[in-house]
Protein backbone atom coordinates (compact mmCIF):
# COMPACT_ATOMS: atom_id res chain seq x y z
CA UNK A 1 0.00 0.00 0.00
CA UNK A 2 1.32 3.45 -0.89
CA UNK A 3 1.90 6.06 1.78
CA UNK A 4 -0.64 8.33 0.11
CA UNK A 5 -3.29 5.62 0.26
CA UNK A 6 -2.45 4.70 3.84
CA UNK A 7 -2.79 8.30 4.93
CA UNK A 8 -6.20 8.42 3.31
CA UNK A 9 -7.60 5.65 5.48
CA UNK A 10 -10.44 6.65 7.72
CA UNK A 11 -8.56 5.46 10.76
CA UNK A 12 -5.84 7.99 10.22
CA UNK A 13 -6.49 10.76 12.67
CA UNK A 14 -5.11 13.56 10.61
CA UNK A 15 -7.84 12.84 8.20
CA UNK A 16 -10.00 15.12 6.31
CA UNK A 17 -10.41 18.78 7.05
CA UNK A 18 -13.28 20.58 5.43
CA UNK A 19 -15.39 23.64 5.96
CA UNK A 20 -18.44 24.13 8.11
CA UNK A 21 -19.83 26.38 10.77
CA UNK A 22 -20.04 25.45 14.42
CA UNK A 23 -23.36 24.33 15.82
CA UNK A 24 -24.52 26.06 18.93
CA UNK A 25 -24.08 24.03 22.10
CA UNK A 26 -23.65 24.85 25.74
CA UNK A 27 -20.66 23.79 27.75
CA UNK A 28 -17.07 23.25 26.78
CA UNK A 29 -14.67 20.55 25.65
CA UNK A 30 -10.94 20.07 26.18
CA UNK A 31 -8.42 20.33 23.36
CA UNK A 32 -4.82 19.12 23.61
CA UNK A 33 -2.13 19.55 20.99
CA UNK A 34 1.11 17.63 21.60
CA UNK A 35 3.98 15.97 19.83
CA UNK A 36 5.91 12.70 20.22
CA UNK A 37 3.17 10.71 21.95
CA UNK A 38 2.39 13.50 24.38
CA UNK A 39 5.99 14.14 25.45
CA UNK A 40 5.79 17.82 24.48
CA UNK A 41 2.60 19.80 25.16
CA UNK A 42 1.94 22.60 22.69
CA UNK A 43 -1.60 23.61 23.68
CA UNK A 44 -4.06 22.60 26.39
CA UNK A 45 -7.22 24.68 26.14
CA UNK A 46 -10.94 24.71 26.77
CA UNK A 47 -12.98 25.16 23.58
CA UNK A 48 -16.72 25.58 22.97
CA UNK A 49 -18.76 22.43 22.62
CA UNK A 50 -20.53 22.30 19.28
CA UNK A 51 -17.47 23.12 17.24
CA UNK A 52 -15.83 20.51 15.05
CA UNK A 53 -12.46 19.13 16.10
CA UNK A 54 -10.92 20.99 13.17
CA UNK A 55 -12.53 24.29 14.17
CA UNK A 56 -11.28 23.80 17.72
CA UNK A 57 -7.76 23.19 16.43
CA UNK A 58 -7.92 26.25 14.18
CA UNK A 59 -9.10 28.30 17.18
CA UNK A 60 -5.91 27.67 19.18
CA UNK A 61 -3.23 27.04 16.53
CA UNK A 62 -2.06 27.96 13.04
CA UNK A 63 -3.19 25.16 10.72
CA UNK A 64 -2.12 24.36 7.17
CA UNK A 65 -3.88 21.83 4.98
CA UNK A 66 -3.41 20.11 1.62
CA UNK A 67 -5.50 18.25 -0.95
CA UNK A 68 -7.95 21.11 -1.29
CA UNK A 69 -8.13 21.72 2.43
CA UNK A 70 -8.99 18.12 3.27
CA UNK A 71 -5.80 17.06 5.07
CA UNK A 72 -3.97 18.63 8.02
CA UNK A 73 -0.40 19.17 6.88
CA UNK A 74 1.01 21.35 9.65
CA UNK A 75 0.14 22.81 13.02
CA UNK A 76 2.08 25.83 14.28
CA UNK A 77 4.70 25.17 11.60
CA UNK A 78 5.20 21.52 12.55
CA UNK A 79 4.76 19.76 9.20
CA UNK A 80 4.23 16.15 8.26
CA UNK A 81 7.28 14.25 7.11
CA UNK A 82 7.95 10.68 6.06
CA UNK A 83 6.11 8.55 8.61
CA UNK A 84 5.51 11.50 10.94
CA UNK A 85 2.01 12.96 10.87
CA UNK A 86 -0.78 14.55 12.89
CA UNK A 87 -3.32 12.17 14.44
CA UNK A 88 -6.34 13.00 16.55
CA UNK A 89 -8.23 11.17 19.28
CA UNK A 90 -11.58 11.86 20.92
CA UNK A 91 -12.11 10.53 24.43
CA UNK A 92 -9.27 8.06 23.97
CA UNK A 93 -10.35 6.69 20.56
CA UNK A 94 -8.35 7.25 17.38
CA UNK A 95 -10.93 9.03 15.23
CA UNK A 96 -12.53 7.37 12.23
CA UNK A 97 -13.97 10.43 10.52
CA UNK A 98 -13.12 13.86 9.23
CA UNK A 99 -12.00 16.32 11.86
CA UNK A 100 -14.55 18.67 10.29
CA UNK A 101 -17.33 16.13 10.88
CA UNK A 102 -16.75 15.27 14.53
CA UNK A 103 -18.70 17.75 16.66
CA UNK A 104 -17.43 18.14 20.19
CA UNK A 105 -19.86 17.56 23.02
CA UNK A 106 -19.59 18.99 26.53
CA UNK A 107 -16.69 17.38 28.44
CA UNK A 108 -15.22 15.65 25.37
CA UNK A 109 -11.42 15.49 25.20
CA UNK A 110 -9.95 15.96 21.72
CA UNK A 111 -6.23 15.29 21.40
CA UNK A 112 -4.06 16.10 18.38
CA UNK A 113 -0.63 14.46 18.49
CA UNK A 114 2.25 14.72 16.01
CA UNK A 115 4.14 11.43 16.04
CA UNK A 116 5.86 8.75 14.04
CA UNK A 117 3.92 5.73 12.81
CA UNK A 118 4.45 2.32 11.24
CA UNK A 119 0.78 1.74 10.39
CA UNK A 120 -1.80 4.55 10.30
CA UNK A 121 -4.13 2.46 12.48
CA UNK A 122 -1.58 1.78 15.23
CA UNK A 123 -2.32 3.01 18.76
CA UNK A 124 -6.11 2.97 18.29
CA UNK A 125 -6.68 3.68 22.00
CA UNK A 126 -4.88 5.84 24.56
CA UNK A 127 -5.41 6.19 28.30
CA UNK A 128 -4.60 9.91 28.48
CA UNK A 129 -8.22 11.10 28.35
CA UNK A 130 -9.36 8.93 31.29
CA UNK A 131 -12.08 8.89 32.65
CA UNK A 132 -13.15 9.11 29.03
CA UNK A 133 -14.36 7.00 27.26
CA UNK A 134 -16.14 5.58 30.31
CA UNK A 135 -18.09 8.77 31.03
CA UNK A 136 -18.41 10.34 27.58
CA UNK A 137 -18.08 7.54 25.04
CA UNK A 138 -17.66 8.39 21.38
CA UNK A 139 -20.01 10.20 19.04
CA UNK A 140 -22.43 10.76 21.91
CA UNK A 141 -22.87 7.05 22.71
CA UNK A 142 -21.55 5.44 25.87
CA UNK A 143 -21.48 1.84 27.07
CA UNK A 144 -22.23 0.62 30.56
CA UNK A 145 -19.11 0.10 32.71
CA UNK A 146 -18.26 -2.80 35.01
CA UNK A 147 -15.34 -2.59 37.45
CA UNK A 148 -13.73 -5.93 38.30
CA UNK A 149 -11.70 -6.20 41.49
CA UNK A 150 -10.64 -8.87 43.97
CA UNK A 151 -11.64 -6.38 46.70
CA UNK A 152 -14.87 -4.65 45.62
CA UNK A 153 -14.77 -2.35 48.61
CA UNK A 154 -11.66 -0.63 47.22
CA UNK A 155 -13.48 0.57 44.12
CA UNK A 156 -16.84 1.76 45.46
CA UNK A 157 -15.92 5.43 45.15
CA UNK A 158 -14.69 4.91 41.61
CA UNK A 159 -17.87 3.05 40.70
CA UNK A 160 -19.99 5.95 41.99
CA UNK A 161 -17.98 8.44 39.96
CA UNK A 162 -18.31 6.45 36.74
CA UNK A 163 -21.89 5.27 37.41
CA UNK A 164 -20.50 1.77 37.10
CA UNK A 165 -21.34 -1.57 38.65
CA UNK A 166 -18.81 -3.69 40.56
CA UNK A 167 -18.10 -7.37 40.01
CA UNK A 168 -15.75 -9.51 42.12
CA UNK A 169 -12.92 -11.13 40.19
CA UNK A 170 -13.85 -14.65 39.08
CA UNK A 171 -17.58 -13.95 39.20
CA UNK A 172 -18.10 -15.13 35.63
CA UNK A 173 -17.98 -14.01 32.02
CA UNK A 174 -18.93 -10.42 31.40
CA UNK A 175 -21.10 -9.31 28.46
CA UNK A 176 -19.11 -8.21 25.41
CA UNK A 177 -21.06 -4.96 25.07
CA UNK A 178 -19.82 -3.33 28.29
CA UNK A 179 -16.74 -1.32 29.17
CA UNK A 180 -14.53 -3.03 31.74
CA UNK A 181 -12.08 -1.64 34.26
CA UNK A 182 -9.94 -4.44 35.66
CA UNK A 183 -8.19 -3.51 38.92
CA UNK A 184 -5.07 -5.51 39.75
CA UNK A 185 -3.18 -5.78 43.01
CA UNK A 186 0.35 -4.89 41.92
CA UNK A 187 1.95 -1.97 43.73
CA UNK A 188 3.59 -0.54 40.63
CA UNK A 189 1.14 1.62 38.71
CA UNK A 190 0.34 0.72 35.12
CA UNK A 191 -2.61 1.42 32.86
CA UNK A 192 -3.46 0.26 29.35
CA UNK A 193 -6.60 0.68 27.30
CA UNK A 194 -7.62 -2.08 24.87
CA UNK A 195 -10.70 -3.06 22.89
CA UNK A 196 -12.94 -5.78 24.29
CA UNK A 197 -13.88 -7.21 20.88
CA UNK A 198 -14.58 -4.93 17.91
CA UNK A 199 -11.87 -2.37 17.11
CA UNK A 200 -14.23 0.26 15.72
CA UNK A 201 -14.05 3.63 17.53
CA UNK A 202 -16.81 3.74 20.11
CA UNK A 203 -16.69 0.00 20.77
CA UNK A 204 -16.42 -1.28 24.36
CA UNK A 205 -12.98 -1.04 25.92
CA UNK A 206 -11.08 -2.55 28.82
CA UNK A 207 -8.80 -0.54 31.10
CA UNK A 208 -6.26 -2.87 32.71
CA UNK A 209 -5.03 -1.02 35.79
CA UNK A 210 -2.49 -2.00 38.43
CA UNK A 211 -2.03 0.10 41.53
CA UNK A 212 -4.13 2.04 44.02
CA UNK A 213 -7.58 2.67 42.49
CA UNK A 214 -7.74 5.99 44.36
CA UNK A 215 -5.40 7.31 41.67
CA UNK A 216 -8.26 6.91 39.19
CA UNK A 217 -10.31 9.45 41.15
CA UNK A 218 -7.91 12.26 40.29
CA UNK A 219 -8.76 14.55 37.42
CA UNK A 220 -7.07 13.24 34.26
CA UNK A 221 -4.56 11.03 36.10
CA UNK A 222 -2.90 9.90 32.84
CA UNK A 223 -3.17 12.99 30.68
CA UNK A 224 -0.90 13.19 27.64
CA UNK A 225 -0.01 9.50 28.05
CA UNK A 226 -0.66 6.68 25.58
CA UNK A 227 -0.17 4.11 28.32
CA UNK A 228 1.38 3.98 31.77
CA UNK A 229 3.99 1.48 32.90
CA UNK A 230 4.41 -1.86 31.22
Amino acid sequence: MSVARALALGTLAVVLAGCGSARSSSGSATLWVTRDRGAVVLHAEQVPAGESVLQALDRVASVKTRYGGRYVRAVDGLEEQARRSWFYYVNGYLADRSAADYRLRPDDVAWWDYRSWRDPAQDPLVVGAFPQPFVAGYGGERHRTVIVSSDPGRVRALARRLHATVAPRGAGTLPRNVNVISIGDARRTSARLEFVASTAPGSPVRLSFEGDPKALLRARPFRFRYEVGG
